[in-house]
């Protein structure tokens, strides 16, 4: 039963970090919604503001307190009453949030996500104070928490579906396992009840995330568990697409390649963060791979599934980084031909063993090898692009950008990653498919024809 003060509540919600993030974000905005409280479309005007950070990287870090700010601010001059911290920021730094960033009223761990109504109310009526999640960090006694009911944030059409949580990799740059906990995947049924319900809602786009797609099961002691799991994935009706996030490359068995390559709805899209190439570089990253083995592997994932469009993410600037180091790293790049490779500066996050690695490299050298690392990928996906002109794509659209133009993806392009087809006399709407040929390119972006 809605009582009178849950319902004259309004919520300001500011979602940021990644897929994983976006899920938390949207189970706590639906427990929001169902609470009775209202969601504002303008955070500012609301009674509370919820600021769900990410705290992966400094820029990351930068980011969400630079909103907390926001928030903050908008608390001291307009209408905004309270101001809660959610995410992994909350969960890294605890109490000392409190310190670096006056006037939060409340810190959610990650483990309170499912307790963000109760924590509004108390908050509301000044029960709550800023708690110091971050003292004892995430443990697994918090284990996985359902995300079956949710408010999609993006397109109604399509969602990110997570299948684990926390990471038992200790690359010796992340902070992941400390402020999400070890690897836990959620049982196979459980997965499946969530994406069915996701579907049954008109979602037509899976997208699965973990922190380590690859080792879905094997904590629970299944071998080729994500296999299984795409397997029955892709016998859901109306479900159109499938795609794999966060595939770690030691993970990527026959077993799984061959499931990828013979199920119709998994699109031949592989995200697979390889952080270097350089064998002395990623043995400091405490990486179990070698150049050699992600040489193999590519040309394997090539050889068996046709049309494949390979992402991958690599980190420049790492401690030890030699001239050499990053030169095998730039060769391996123009090797690999990714289609789409993200790339950051190494940050020395607190806490990590890469923070204390001698031979750390200037920021300006690291700024000098990403320019030169991007500008190299710059040409491979621009030749690319150019390779698709006058071929034809399937597009989903996403949205429409005025009456004769929409914007869509064709399988080989994520959500909120990737780029993306402007489709030119576009007369579906968002949620459709359509058939498109290219015409031109814009920059990272393809210009289609609607056939």
């Amino acid at each position: 039963m809605k009582t009178k003060q849950t319902s004259t509540i309004t919520v300001g919600f500011v979602p940021l970090g990644c897929p994983k993030n976006v899920v938390d974000s949207e189970k706590m905005l639906a427990d929001i919604a169902q609470s009775g409280m209202l969601i504002c479309a303008d955070p500012d005007a609301a009674d509370v503001i919820i600021v769900n950070t990410c705290g992966f990287i400094e820029p990351a870090k930068a980011e969400s307190i630079e909103a907390i700010e926001r928030a903050v601010q908008r608390k001291n001059t307009g209408p905004t009453r309270k101001v809660i911290v959610a995410g992994c920021l909350s969960e890294r730094m605890g109490e000392q949030l409190t310190q670096t960033v006056k006037g939060i009223d409340a810190l959610v761990s990650l483990k309170q996500r499912d307790s963000i109504v109760d924590i509004i109310q108390r908050t509301m009526k000044g029960q709550a104070t800023a708690v110091p999640t971050g003292a004892t960090g995430p443990s697994a006694q918090y284990g996985l928490m359902d995300d079956s009911v949710r408010l999609l944030i993006g397109p109604p059409h399509r969602a990110y579906l997570r299948i684990s949580e926390g990471c038992n990799h200790r690359c010796s740059f992340c902070t992941i396992p400390a402020i999400r906990g070890p690897f836990r995947s959620k049982p196979e049924a459980q997965v499946i009840q969530e994406a069915q319900g996701l579907v049954s809602s008109g979602v037509l786009e899976l997208n699965l995330v973990a922190q380590d797609t690859t080792s879905y099961e094997r904590d629970l002691q299944v071998r080729n568990g994500l296999a299984q799991l795409l397997r029955e994935l892709n016998k859901i009706d109306t479900l159109q697409w499938i795609r794999l996030l966060y595939l770690y490359p030691t993970g990527l068995s026959d077993t799984l390649i061959e499931t990828i390559r013979s199920c119709q709805k998994i699109c031949p899209y592989l995200d697979i963060p390889i952080q270097h190439a350089h064998d002395p570089i990623l043995r400091a990253m405490r990486r179990p791979d070698t150049q050699e083995k992600m040489r193999r592997l590519i040309e394997q994932l090539r050889q068996h599934i046709p049309g494949l469009v390979l992402r991958s993410t690599v980190i420049v600037g790492f401690p030890g980084e030699t001239d050499q180091a990053f030169a095998d790293l730039l060769d391996f790049v123009r090797w690999a031909q990714f289609d789409a490779l993200g790339a950051f500066p190494f940050f020395p996050e607190k806490g990590t063993e890469a923070a204390s690695l001698p031979d750390q490299i200037p920021d300006n050298i690291k700024q000098q090898r990403l320019e030169t690392l991007m500008f190299t990928q710059q040409d491979i996906a621009f030749a690319k692009n150019a390779q698709r002109i006058n071929t034809q794509l399937t597009c989903l659209v996403d949205g429409i950008e005025s009456d004769r133009w929409g914007v869509g993806r064709f399988f080989g392009q994520a959500p909120d990653i990737d780029s993306v087809c402007h489709i030119q006399d576009c007369t579906a709407q968002p949620g459709e498919f359509v058939q498109v040929e290219v015409v031109d390119t814009e920059n990272y972006d393809l210009v289609v024809q609607q056939i």
